[in-house]
């Protein structure tokens, strides 16, 4: 099964991409759990906090690769919960950088932020998101994983992506 990941930095267009591809393929994907997390906490999220959410990340990732499909698509994945340690508390659970660098995907799908912000009550780091993107393009190089920069408005990123999958999956 081939695994794709879509990640950059806050406000890039991920899930919105993920919930388009999802819905044009038809296929189960890994929602980012970190969302539904930090919704439900009662208060503000810490070190320990990602960890957390890593392992269900982590879990619900490992559901749909045992799956039947021929592919997944992940709106995010340990890679981001790895830079978001590392930028917060300068430090990362063994667990994320471990589990990180042993289930690579085929391809990271890395959002630009060529696009407007949008507040959003749980995103951070308005203001730096060139210099996070070059953070996510420097950690994947580091990892040796294919990547594409995706650019552009919805329509154009979703026509790029398909290709990307029809040349992967076929």
């Amino acid at each position: 099964m081939k695994k794709l990941i879509i990640t950059g930095p806050e406000s890039s267009g991920k899930t919105t991409l993920f919930n388009q591809l999802t819905s044009f393929y038809n296929i189960t994907g890994v929602d980012e759990y970190a969302r539904e997390y930090i919704a439900n906490l009662k208060r503000d999220y810490n070190y320990q906090d990602i960890l957390e959410i890593a392992k269900v990340q982590f879990t619900n990732e490992l559901k749909i690769y045992n799956s039947n499909q021929n592919f997944f698509i992940s709106d995010t994945d340990l890679l981001t919960l790895e830079i978001w340690c590392e930028i917060k508390y300068k430090k990362c659970h063994s667990f994320i950088s471990d589990n990180l660098r042993k289930h690579l995907p085929n391809i990271y799908l890395l959002c630009s932020s060529d696009i407007p912000w949008e507040f959003d009550s749980q995103r951070e780091n308005p203001n730096n998101r060139l210099e996070l993107f070059k953070i996510y393009e420097n950690k994947i190089k580091s990892l040796g994983v294919d990547y594409r920069i995706i650019k552009g408005d919805k329509a154009i990123r979703l026509n790029s992506v398909k290709t990307i999958i029809n040349d992967i999956v076929n």
